[in-house]
């Protein structure tokens, strides 16, 4: 229940119009309440022969209490949905925003179909708590109230054998919450993993198609589609034997009724349009029950997807601001100062173990070593994606850990070997570096870039959709955007991780002189596998197994026998 108080929560800012939708719910509520009645009175005078002005009165007073309670109504349903909108929208809000906050580690361990799991599904299964959920408890409990004085009011017997069902009720009510709750949470996880492989074989395609594995990917699928219509079905069996079992035991109040009503009605001591008034109220009596097992049944289900939300929004980033961080007031010169910083991806085994350099602000740096030697962790570590175990970084002689992060990730511009395009225009990526620049500045960085010579020739220019990840553009294409978002965004660090090493020798040649314009006048530190395009770097520094082993000038470590001579004459032989 504590996941429910807290879902509840959200509809503070709201309170006066959820306060005017419970009203008018009890508005609605209480007029139900009216029809049994005048039906008993029309039905007693029938009987008894009455005056037909009554009746006809008592008619006409139908029609105004069913108008007024359809058009309450109909207020309660606009309000309710409104109100319900809003929370919706702040929870899905409060998701978005803490995916956003959480530290790189959290995504790498969690597919995109997962989360994306979350933010859709869940949030809508939560939706039905708003939009049936509360009402319909509190219109219920309400009726429930309600009918129950009138019952014992027209007859407190009769009142007591419409009320035998109810132990049995609620016992049955128990025991399903409990078995469905725990179901339910099995859904939402089978869920989310056929939503994982969905999104990652859609992002796949390719490789699918290549591969000529869409028989493979269609079984997968459909293995993780039975897993889940089958938890689906488990649920749906257990609601099998519930509802109707619970139906049948209403049911039973209205037979029970009918066979004691009658013997009362016989020996006079209630009349006929009592027992029909009574029968009438007895089904409004058994509908809020019946409310109520649906709306458990919906319960359970919203009440797992809220678990799983939370666990978001209660997630802990591993990378937090400190207190007290501090703005600078101007951009950095590019000074990087790293002392005996140690990293570990897995406990006990380092990524990277106590180095140590210094690079000047201007400064060309070409970073290399074998795979997992640490020069991406170093990336890492310096763009604050993740905190070192031991040792400090500097930018400028500032601790970047008292550093505002925003401002210490508007100081680099990162140009990877796979640069990421959002599914829009190619104007709207290359304003990813700077969303408040205008078109010319836009143009501008992708001349710099030496982009605008095929972006003019595409179908429309600068408007032109690229697709999910830039699949309608070239390798070359993409890395020439991805150089002029860096461009617009114009930081004082740059790092070119892998930035050339997956396109052909042309395409490298005109990326590299966009490069060469981008490093004018900035810090650089390049990570590269091809030696033979570090020759121009100010300095070379060489890693290994997570150390920092020795740095110098292409053409002295070249000269000896060291480590990056054993990687270039390898490359070379190659």
């Amino acid at each position: 229940m504590q996941s429910l108080s807290r879902v509840l929560s959200y509809l503070k800012p709201y309170k006066y119009q959820a306060l005017l939708t419970l009203f008018l719910a009890i508005l609605t509520t209480l007029l139900d309440l009216v029809p049994p009645w005048f039906t008993k009175i029309i039905v007693d005078r029938l009987v008894e022969g009455g005056s037909s002005d009554v009746i006809y009165w008592t008619v006409a007073g139908l029609v105004v209490v069913y108008f007024a309670r359809n058009y309450s109504n109909h207020k309660r349903i606009r309000l309710n949905n409104k109100v319900e909108q809003n929370v919706v929208f702040d929870l899905r809000s409060e998701i978005y925003r803490a995916l956003q906050r959480l530290s790189l580690k959290f995504f790498e361990n969690r597919s995109t179909g997962e989360l994306m799991s979350r933010v859709n599904d869940d949030v809508t299964c939560v939706e039905r708590i708003f939009i049936d959920g509360i009402e319909q408890v509190a219109t219920a409990v309400l009726t429930l109230a309600g009918v129950t004085l009138i019952l014992f009011y027209m007859h407190w017997k009769l009142a007591l054998v419409s009320l035998l069902p109810i132990p049995f009720l609620a016992l049955g009510a128990m025991k399903y919450t409990v078995r469905a709750h725990d179901q339910y949470h099995i859904v939402r996880k089978r869920a989310a993993r056929m939503n994982s492989l969905l999104q990652d074989t859609i992002s796949g395609i390719r490789e699918t198609f290549a591969f000529n594995r869409q028989l493979h990917e269609i079984r997968r699928f459909e293995e993780r589609s039975r897993e889940y219509c089958d938890g689906t079905l488990e649920v749906m069996r257990l609601w099998s034997y519930y509802s109707p079992a619970m139906m049948f035991l209403g049911s039973l109040g209205t037979v029970l009724i009918l066979f004691y009503g009658v013997g009362l009605v016989k020996s006079g001591e209630i009349t006929v349009g009592s027992l029909v008034a009574f029968i009438g109220y007895l089904a409004l009596f058994y509908q809020p029950i019946n409310q109520l097992h649906s709306v458990n049944h919906m319960l359970q289900h919203a009440l797992a997807s809220v678990e799983r939300l939370f666990e978001i929004v209660d997630q802990k980033p591993d990378v937090v601001e400190t207190p007290g961080a501090y703005l600078p007031s101007t951009n950095c010169r590019g000074a990087i100062r790293l002392e005996q910083v140690t990293f570990s991806y897995i406990p006990g085994k380092h990524a990277i173990e106590n180095v140590s350099f210094k690079i000047d602000p201007g400064e060309t740096i070409a970073l290399v070593g074998h795979t997992g030697s640490g020069k991406s962790t170093i990336v890492k570590l310096l763009m604050r994606f993740m905190d070192p175990e031991s040792g400090r970084i500097f930018i400028d002689e500032h601790p970047i850990a008292d550093l505002k992060i925003s401002y210490l990730r508007e100081q680099f511009g990162l140009v990877s070997q796979d640069p990421f395009l959002f599914n829009g225009t190619v104007a709207e990526n290359i304003l990813y570096g700077n969303i408040e620049a205008g078109r010319e500045r836009v143009r501008q960085a992708a001349r710099a870039a030496h982009a605008e010579d095929f972006i003019l020739d595409l179908p429309e220019e600068y408007d032109t959709l690229v697709g999910e990840r830039g699949v309608k553009l070239s390798g070359g294409e993409k890395h020439r955007i991805a150089i002029a978002r860096v461009f617009l965004k114009d930081p004082p660090i740059l790092i070119l991780d892998e930035a050339t090493s997956s396109v052909d020798t042309h395409t490298e040649s005109r990326i590299q002189e966009a490069l060469q314009q981008l490093m004018t006048g900035r810090t650089t530190l390049i990570i590269a596998h091809r030696l033979s395009t570090l020759e121009h770097a100010d300095r070379i520094m060489v890693m290994k197994e997570g150390k920092w082993v020795e740095s110098g000038l292409h053409e002295d470590l070249i000269s000896r026998n060291s480590e990056y001579a054993r990687l270039f004459r390898n490359q070379v032989h190659l």
